[in-house]
């Protein structure tokens, strides 16, 4: 019996036997072409069997988003840690947030500003004291605090993503929880100051370099404003535009070869030319170098600050060291392929891991390294963030590597399954172990920072009664009461105790010491806060003319304990027979 012969379907133009592989199709060229039919007929009268559908990721598609799920929950401990910290503003917070308020209604409303902030802020009084000011005046210093929290989350984010994009999602999830841990981290992520804007147009910027690592050169360009606006935010960032720069043309490399040195020209020449002509004509170059460049050399010495930087960043930069010896020695990596890899699929060589390694853990090291040269230790808590976050992606794989590959990947399970579970086990306490001492130092270290200064608020309720838009007043901390009274006063109304030049009311011109005892003499201000133990020579010496002159009364004390020990407010007023 003869088989059954049967006409080819409708729209696909072959027999079943072409079908399967079996007969010889029919060249196109030599058959009329059948008439088209629309796509979602066409795909209707498909004969391809219902059963058969596109294969799914399923499980790369559910690790993603555990992977999401992780990130998320790390980012919740990030915030938690760093809002539940509670203290008044702080000087700087302060200083900046009321500069904001007066620069905001410069901009706005044509304001005079009664300050030339320019010249001793360390980045443009109009970039973040307007952010934070704007924010302050929605919701208070806490507003301006969460504007930095946003910005600090938005720093591990781009952490996690920038080192997905070099590594892997594991070690992607472990830089970001040592990210999270630090002191750094958890105060700027509280703490109204440059500090946090600057570190996040930073990351910005450095996971723009790597997302464009295999895009057209010019995609580069991209990062070159964001660069500028972190430099401007902020001086002392500039010291990591060179990293950026570098880690631009070395993760391109693998995929452009020398041609990726253009990266590099591109992102320099856009850089320079942007910031070129911002800085042309400013008037920030005064504060640069007053806060930056030409800073005052401190007294600190170099022991002092490797301890405190190795306190604050020494576990996660030795997790990082471990990581970058493991990457150069072997630079598979266990979980999922590197971005990093060539075309060929093949990992980058030896020489191009090293240089990616030592750019990373050279950044780390920089703040550490200016400020030793300067001596200082002004601002060292904050500044050892910014180079964490650069070698964090190298801790997170040393860490990864520590924990080792999940059990069913490693190569002995099969023969040695009881043994593979303990090294396994012991791998994770060790890993555990890290993350919970990085948790706790972070913790306690910016537990201990954030109560370095008193709070204001017995201060502020006693002082409210008694100031207006008339008074004069000094005080030890005259950018507190200038921003709590910012509606009521304005900061020609605060003296500070660091320097005055004092005319008294024959025309004798005084200076240094001498200008504020005779300013106390001649009963200049309405109220003067001191802030006990004082211990410069002018806080001592206010504090002896004060009750010598006999025209001012002790008119509050005020108790307080910081992290140096127990203090006070005094408060003294002016008695009515001097006014």
């Amino acid at each position: 019996m003869e088989p059954e012969i049967t006409t080819p379907a409708f729209g696909t133009g072959h027999t079943p036997l072409q079908r399967v592989g079996l007969e010889p199709q029919v060249s196109r060229s030599s058959v009329q072409e059948a008439p088209r039919v629309p796509e979602s007929l066409g795909a209707a009268l498909d004969d391809t069997p219902a059963s058969v559908v596109p294969e799914v990721d399923r499980a790369g598609h559910r690790r993603a988003w555990v992977y999401r799920a992780v990130l998320a929950l790390i980012m919740v401990v990030q915030a938690l840690l760093s809002v539940r910290l509670n203290n008044t503003a702080f000087m700087d917070e302060a200083l900046y947030i009321y500069a904001g308020h007066e620069e905001f209604a410069h901009i706005f409303h044509g304001a005079w500003i009664t300050t030339t902030y320019s010249s001793n802020f360390s980045g443009s009084p109009a970039l973040y004291p307007v952010l934070a000011g704007a924010m302050d005046s929605l919701h208070g210093l806490t507003g301006a605090r969460a504007l930095s929290l946003f910005f600090m989350l938005a720093c591990t984010g781009f952490l996690y993503l920038l080192t997905r994009r070099l590594f892997n999602e594991r070690a992607g999830l472990f830089a970001a929880v040592l990210f999270a841990a630090s002191q750094s981290t958890i105060i700027l992520g509280w703490f109204a100051t440059f500090d946090s804007a600057a570190l996040f147009l930073l990351a910005f910027a450095a996971w723009v370099v790597v997302r464009t690592d295999r895009a057209n050169p010019f995609a580069v360009l991209f990062a070159a404003p964001i660069l500028v606006l972190a430099f401007f935010t902020k001086y002392a960032a500039g010291l990591f535009i060179p990293t950026v720069v570098v880690l631009a043309v070395i993760v391109a490399w693998p995929h452009r070869g020398a041609r990726a040195l253009w990266r590099g020209v591109l992102l320099s020449a856009g850089v320079g030319a942007i910031g070129g002509t911002v800085l042309y004509g400013s008037s920030i170059m005064e504060g640069l170098q007053h806060t930056t460049t030409s800073r005052a050399h401190g007294t600190n010495s170099m022991s002092e600050l490797i301890g405190l930087s190795a306190d604050w960043i020494g576990l996660a930069l030795a997790v990082a060291c471990l990581g970058a010896l493991s990457y150069v020695w072997l630079g598979r990596l266990s979980d999922v392929t590197s971005a990093a890899q060539t075309t060929t699929g093949k990992e980058p060589g030896r020489i191009w891991r090293t240089m990616l390694c030592l750019l990373l853990c050279g950044t780390g090291l920089l703040a550490s390294a200016y400020q030793i040269h300067l001596s200082t230790g002004v601002s060292l808590y904050k500044h050892v963030g910014f180079g964490l976050f650069f070698f964090a992606p190298l801790a997170g794989l040393g860490l990864s590597r520590i924990v080792g590959p999940h059990f069913r990947r490693t190569a002995i399970a099969q023969r040695f399954r009881v043994a593979a579970i303990g090294l396994m086990i012991v791998r994770a306490a060790i890993g555990l172990l890290i993350i919970v001492f990085a948790f706790s130092s972070g913790i306690t270290e910016s537990d201990y920072r954030y109560a370095t200064w008193p709070n204001s608020t017995q201060l502020v309720n006693v002082l409210r009664p008694h100031v207006n838009s008339k008074g004069s007043y000094l005080s030890d901390v005259a950018q507190v009461p200038t921003y709590y009274f910012h509606n009521v006063t304005n900061s020609k109304q605060w003296q500070g105790t660091y320097h005055l030049a004092y005319t008294d009311p024959k025309g004798v011109k005084h200076s240094g010491t001498d200008a504020f005892t005779a300013a106390i003499d001649d009963a200049r201000y309405n109220l003067v806060v001191l802030q006990k133990p004082g211990g410069s020579a002018i806080q001592q010496a206010i504090a002896k003319a004060l009750p010598s002159s006999g025209k001012y009364r002790l008119y509050a004390d005020l108790p307080f304990t910081s992290t140096f020990g127990d203090g006070s407010y005094q408060v003294w007023m002016r008695t009515s027979a001097s006014r």
